[in-house]
């Protein structure tokens, strides 16, 4: 798994039509090695990617012009618009797995059975049931960021910035004392609220694409277009208004990176909001970015299935369109692969078969495809989630980079460990939790498959209270925001189950 290792001729469309890179490089002074004369671009194809963040965002004078695709670039999707009218019925408010009156949930793991949920064995049906799905997706991505030790630093943010400062220092104070009494995030004489377990960024920015997956699903707006191109210049405009504030608050700062904007993102997001705030337009957005290969879309894609269940290639080509604003290569392919999974998952498919749909998005001469298949292998062999655990860490995490979030790892670990725990969120999240290099995103992907997997009724109360409603720490606005509720109006907004 050697960090310059290039696939080769297999590569993602661009939406403009050239052909943009597979598979994950790095970038000069970003940590990530790079293949010399592997994969050039040729004649037309955007520019090099920077070696740092550049004030711009990433497109540097000089690099030349790169042709803008139009917003609804459509790339194989079908937008015949024959999708019926989405009905305004909400689904029923499931009771959770661990409380009193269990409702009959989904199946579990056998022969037989649709999902991995929590208990039940019958085969789920029905409109009730997709919408419990859809609650189990975001409940589960919530719950699964919640586990993961990075959410407590990200939650951080919403504490004085004196206290982050203090965690600095006493982290210092034992590096240059040789302690291991390792500092953790603390509030000292401030309210505490912020450091208690909930959702962190993952979990927003599931939000955030949901409330443009709900602008589509309004038919008074944008109405002379069929429902895919509505969802497709939601997400435009939902990101150009994001990168209208992020222009405003450069005009104030002397370069971009200084700038105070109202959200926290990671740095694939920080760069392609710079680069549509300069003009550039997907795929130069995440193709001249040092983070294309990140997971971030990753996380966006598992909402966007919710447009798309049961057809994992119109929700890969949705999560594609998305990706292409922040990510590239691998970034790209994991978005795919994720979209494809959870478009089955909220049908009530096997576990099995959402990892296949999934693979079918990741090229096997990419580093993402490698090493999916090598971790399922793994998974196939272990018998359970938490023995899995040493093999992923020892074969498919990197402790080379100084980031943990690569999409070549964290993709493949979601689907090895909800293979392993046979669709069981309780066994899924935990065991991704265990891998802490990857725990920044990891647990939330693994579970929103497991919890689409397994409905509403297999997150215990205890998990749906804490997670339920998010606290803003990376985009303030949606401070409040109940995921149960926002799962049911996505459902509302949504076409029918095919078949249904």
């Amino acid at each position: 798994m050697g960090r310059g290792d290039r696939p080769g001729e297999r590569q993602l469309p661009a939406l403009h039509g050239r052909p943009s890179r597979a598979g994950r490089g790095g970038v000069a002074g970003g940590g990530r090695g790079r293949q010399v004369g592997h994969d050039r671009p040729g004649p037309g194809v955007a520019p090099a990617r920077p070696g740092r963040l550049h004030p711009g965002g990433g497109h540097r004078p000089g690099d030349g012009p790169v042709r803008p695709p139009g917003p609804w670039g459509e790339g194989s999707t079908n937008t015949s618009g024959s999708a019926e009218p989405a009905s305004t019925t909400k689904p029923n408010a499931p009771a959770a797995a661990d409380g009193g009156n269990v409702p009959q949930g989904p199946p579990a793991p056998d022969h037989e059975s649709c999902t991995g949920g929590a208990g039940g064995n019958t085969k789920a049906e029905g409109k009730a049931e997709a919408g419990q799905r859809v609650t189990g997706l975001l409940l589960g991505l919530a719950a699964g960021d919640a586990a993961g030790w990075p959410a407590a630093r990200h939650r951080a943010a919403r504490m004085p910035d004196w206290t982050r400062r203090l965690t600095r220092e006493l982290d210092t104070f034992a590096e240059q004392n040789a302690t291991t009494t390792l500092p953790v995030p603390i509030a000292l004489n401030q309210p505490p609220e912020p450091l208690r377990l909930g959702p962190s960024d993952d979990a927003e920015w599931a939000a955030f694409t949901a409330e443009a997956l709900l602008r589509a699903g309004d038919d008074t707006a944008l109405g002379d277009l069929t429902r895919e191109r509505r969802t497709r210049a939601a997400i435009d405009l939902a990101w150009n208004a994001l990168a209208a504030e992020v222009s405003a608050a450069a005009d104030k700062a002397p370069e971009i990176e200084s700038a105070e904007i109202p959200l926290r993102a990671r740095i694939s997001v920080r760069a392609g909001l710079g680069n549509l705030a300069t003009g550039l337009r997907p795929p130069a957005t995440g193709h001249d970015n040092p983070h294309y290969f990140d997971d971030a879309a990753c996380v966006r894609a598992c909402v966007l299935a919710v447009a798309h269940p049961g057809d994992p290639r119109l929700a890969a080509d949705l999560a594609e369109f998305d990706a292409r604003y922040t990510q590239d290569g691998d970034g790209v392919h994991g978005a795919r692969a994720m979209a494809a999974a959870l478009s089955l998952a909220l049908t009530g498919a096997p576990v099995e078969a959402c990892v296949a749909a999934a693979l079918t998005e990741l090229p096997e001469e990419t580093e993402i495809g490698r090493n999916a298949r090598h971790a399922l292998r793994l998974a196939r062999t272990a018998g359970r989630a938490f023995a899995l655990i040493p093999a992923l860490e020892h074969e498919i995490v990197d402790h080379v980079y100084s980031y943990g979030i690569a999409a070549a790892e964290t993709v493949p670990v979601a689907l090895a460990l909800a293979t392993a725990a046979q669709g069981r969120i309780a066994e899924a999240i935990p065991a991704a939790a265990c891998l802490s290099r990857v725990a920044d995103s990891a647990p939330a992907l693994v579970g929103a498959l497991t919890g689409a997997l397994g409905g509403a009724g297999a997150i215990p109360a205890t998990w749906r209270d804490t997670c339920r409603t998010l606290s803003g720490c990376a985009l303030p606005r949606l401070t409040g925001t109940d995921l149960v509720e926002l799962a049911e109006l996505l459902e509302a907004a949504q076409p029918p189950l095919p078949g249904g």
